[in-house]
């Protein structure tokens, strides 16, 4: 697993350790691949009163935790040695694993990234609306695209060229980033009806929803239901570069 910044957990020396604890972010071990990561890239996993491993992407439960890097599809391949791995972390052999543990934490994961996005939209960094994003990306004011899944492909396009115009990136290719979820979950997120695309207007919101939609997407790897464009547009620092999607939400 890479780190949002693209660095191995196996290349993090002992002062990079040190100096992300100091700012809470602490490196914890995998305890399927033992690489070691700072604790936001990881997925933490916590053992219910009644002895079920249930998720905790956002590390809030209490007591004893385990933590895991690896996407949906390694999981599922590992249940024998989860078993082992999971007894050791939380010290006994009696816990339950639930068939559908990869599920569930792909669940949590997105629901993060929709949360993200609607708290970022209610602090007024998100511009949706074709019109009004369009102006926005001509403006140069655009450093997240986001479209639906089932967004037509003439609207994407239309969008798409305003960030490139606004960026002076024209003939680049730098498109927005097609999600794998339709525009009625979209709407649902942002209490509006009809959501089709999304324009982050803040580096600080981007970068946020950008870290979560990293995690989410790293776990449940490619999404066959979805189109992604072959590029991506701003990311969180706001360089657009003719980047891949991987490379746009650092996995």
């Amino acid at each position: 697993m890479r780190t949002p910044n693209n660095e191995t957990p196996a290349e993090l020396t002992d002062g990079q350790r040190a100096e992300g604890a100091g700012k809470g972010g602490a490196v914890r071990t995998c305890i399927l691949s033992r690489e070691e990561s700072p604790r936001d890239g990881l997925i933490r996993l916590a053992l219910s009163p009644q002895g079920e491993i249930l998720p905790d992407v956002r590390a809030k439960a209490p007591g004893r935790g385990a933590w895991i890097g690896v996407n949906r599809t390694e999981l599922d391949a590992s249940a024998k040695k989860l078993r082992g791995a999971l007894s050791r972390a939380f010290k006994t052999n009696e816990l339950r694993i639930p068939e559908d543990l990869g599920a569930r934490i792909a669940a949590q994961l997105e629901r993060a990234f929709l949360d993200r996005l609607g708290l970022e939209a209610k602090a007024g960094y998100v511009v949706i609306g074709g019109e009004r994003i369009e102006k926005a990306g001509r403006m140069g004011k655009l450093h997240l695209l986001l479209h639906a899944a089932d967004a037509g492909a003439d609207g994407n396009r239309k969008l798409d060229q305003a960030l490139r115009v606004g960026t002076d990136r024209e003939g680049s290719g730098d498109t927005g980033f097609t999600l794998p979820v339709q525009r009625t979950i979209l709407s649902v997120a942002l209490g509006r009806e009809n959501v089709v695309h999304v324009g982050l207007t803040d580096p600080r919101a981007a970068g946020r929803v950008s870290e979560a939609l990293a995690r989410w997407l790293h776990f449940i790897g490619p999404d066959p239901a979805s189109e992604p464009c072959e590029t991506a547009s701003q990311g969180a620092s706001g360089a657009g570069g003719g980047r891949t999607n991987e490379e746009q939400t650092g996995i």
